[in-house]
């Protein structure tokens, strides 16, 4: 082994050793594109030296300030040969190069730090124990069960209480349908006002305490609806409730994000994307029997002590995953053990923290407002999200009164919803992957891009109107009962799959910033779940279901159809002028 080898020398030459090694590498990379000669493995691997670095810890014993930081191999200034992107890839482990948009890029609104910079705190190369990337999967894994279970939990609680709002409206004096409607969706309306604020203030303070502590405020409001009395303390309660509850939808898209790369990212995706479109379907199938056995207060409890049991073993297993609030975690205790005042992170700013946090709170405005990525996004959201809601709450009227059925046989019929949930994103998730994998090879690049999750868009956009006809005109005319339900099942997969694709895209997209943005587009979409339960039951009174789920259905092929085209073709080009989106 050479005497220069980063683990024969605790006294922080090592810091020096990986800045020749990166030289050169970026030496041999430019001299094979000048000449067009390739070389072998093993000379590529004795210039790379790959062996793990110490992590910076281990360079405390350092007598100078700058040694104790271990700074990274200088990155080429184009894009490695795809020779090289391969060998690289083999020796790391398959530790993807997208770690260098995801988990090191600096803040593109803020930062001009370089990785050249001595007293830069920085993720160890190949593998950092602390860098949630490089995390182990049951790690990773852990980290999404966890995250899905809080998103599945708080839709369910959304519409659990829908076979039972006639005895709540009883016994809290509920009588006129608009105002059960509203008891129904304030939890949606809080859901719509949540992103707004969770998603930054998890992107200032870390993921996991604004998870938790919001959480705890879902459990305490969702216990006090279980108790309320009158009119008044039930939609108080409900609101809060679902402003606690919004916070997984705000900010597990971020976490996955923080925790895969672009490339490993689709199954973690397909799962946590599921959990909010299968609660609403869910809920009410337990909240009819519930309410049949026992009375409708068990609904609020039921969920609370679920809740209770998630939250527990988030407090576990459940640890930070945003790399800036770690990074700056990290350069504190360095601060403290080295006294070098001098060390900062590639997130630092001189901005006060008022100032930061005004920022972050701005920045979902900003993306909706500025980005048409986020706007043609969040708009087909509105619509996927809206008109599952207005099924939801119009289902128990079409079973009850007009195919007559009791309300825990009613409930029953929402399994067909959740049937469409589950297989459409059963089958998107590796279909997406798939395609995902072979269009970045065909385009023979070491980086995917997120336009790779648009043509999985195509076919979800084509069901979900299909299914809404079927549903709607076998239901009208009173056809046996499977046909309504297979035309849910239709139309289900297909939102779940445009959801699906949707959330990926953005995350890819936006990856510093995915609670931002997913949390705009949360906020958009829950206001259309809001709203589109009050004025459904209205509009089906006026067109009965024929019609008005076509006018749905038309609405859907206006809005969804040419948002992947939209992508497809201007995609990277919008990218590109975004002062937000990550670099490939």
């Amino acid at each position: 082994m050479p005497d220069d080898d980063p683990t024969s020398k605790p006294d922080g030459s090592s810091s020096l050793t990986d800045e020749k090694q990166g030289r050169q590498l970026e030496a041999s990379t430019s001299s094979k594109s000048k000449d067009g000669t390739q070389e072998d493995q093993e000379s590529l691997s004795s210039k790379l030296d790959l062996k793990p670095t110490p992590s910076i810890a281990s360079f405390q014993t350092c007598s100078s300030h700058s040694d104790r930081i271990s700074i990274i191999p200088s990155r080429p200034s184009r894009p490695p040969s795809r020779a090289l992107s391969r060998t690289v890839s083999e020796v790391y482990h398959d530790i993807e190069t997208r770690r260098d948009v995801e988990a090191l890029s600096p803040d593109p609104e803020k930062s001009s730090t370089t990785p050249s910079d001595p007293n830069l705190v920085t993720w160890t190369l190949p593998y950092d124990p602390d860098n949630p990337k490089t995390w182990t999967m049951r790690k990773k894994w852990a980290a999404v069960v966890i995250v899905s279970f809080f998103t599945l939990i708080s839709p369910v609680s959304s519409t659990m209480i829908a076979p039972c709002m006639t005895a709540i409206g009883r016994d809290l004096n509920i009588p006129s349908q608009f105002d059960q409607a509203l008891t129904l969706s304030i939890f949606l309306l809080a859901y719509a006002v949540g992103p707004l604020f969770l998603g930054p203030l998890s992107e200032l303070y870390g993921r996991v305490p604004i998870l938790q502590l919001f959480n705890l405020l879902y459990l305490f409001f969702n216990l006090g609806c279980g108790l309320a009395r009158t009119r008044a303390q039930m939609i108080t309660f409900r609101f809060f409730a679902g402003l606690g509850g919004s916070v997984s939808l705000a900010i597990g898209g971020g976490v996955l994000g923080d925790l895969f790369t672009a490339e490993q990212r689709g199954r973690a995706m397909s799962i946590y994307s599921l959990m909010p479109l299968l609660g609403p379907a869910i809920g009410p199938i337990a909240g009819a029997f519930v309410t049949a056995r026992t009375t409708w207060r068990w609904v609020f409890h039921a969920t609370t002590m679920a809740d209770a049991a998630i939250q527990v073993a988030g407090l576990f297993f459940l640890r930070e995953t945003y790399a800036p609030v770690l990074l700056k975690r990290r350069r504190r205790r360095l601060v403290r053990e080295t006294g070098n005042t001098e060390l900062r992170t590639a997130y630092d700013t001189d901005d006060s923290a008022r100032r930061k946090l005004a920022t972050a709170l701005v920045r979902p405005f900003r993306l909706l407002g500025t980005q048409v990525i986020v706007q043609t996004l969040a708009l087909y959201l509105m619509f996927l999200y809206g008109q599952l809601y207005l099924q939801l709450s119009t289902f128990p009227k079409l079973w009850e009164q007009r195919y007559g059925e009791s309300t825990e046989i009613a409930g029953l019929n929402y399994v067909s919803l959740g049937m469409g949930l589950w297989l459409g994103s059963q089958l998107c998730a590796p279909l997406q992957d798939r395609i995902y994998a072979r269009m970045k090879r065909r385009a023979g690049v070491a980086v995917g891009r997120p336009e790779f999750r648009v043509p999985m868009m195509v076919p979800g956009a084509i069901m979900t109107p299909v299914g809404l006809l079927v549903y709607g005109w076998s239901a009208q005319y009173h056809v046996h009962w499977i046909v309504p339900n297979i035309g849910v099942l239709i139309m289900a997969a297909g939102t779940i799959v445009c959801f699906q694709c949707i959330q990926g895209y953005l995350v890819d997209t936006y990856t510093l910033y995915a609670a931002s943005a997913v949390g705009a587009g949360t906020v958009m979409r829950s206001l259309a779940g809001f709203g589109f339960p009050l004025f459904g039951p209205y509009m089906f009174d006026r067109l009965d279901y024929g019609w008005g789920n076509t006018v749905l259905a038309l609405v859907s092929v206006v809005v969804g159809w040419p948002a992947p085209i939209l992508l497809w073709k201007y995609g990277e080009r919008l990218r590109a002028k975004s002062p937000f989106a990550a670099g490939e």
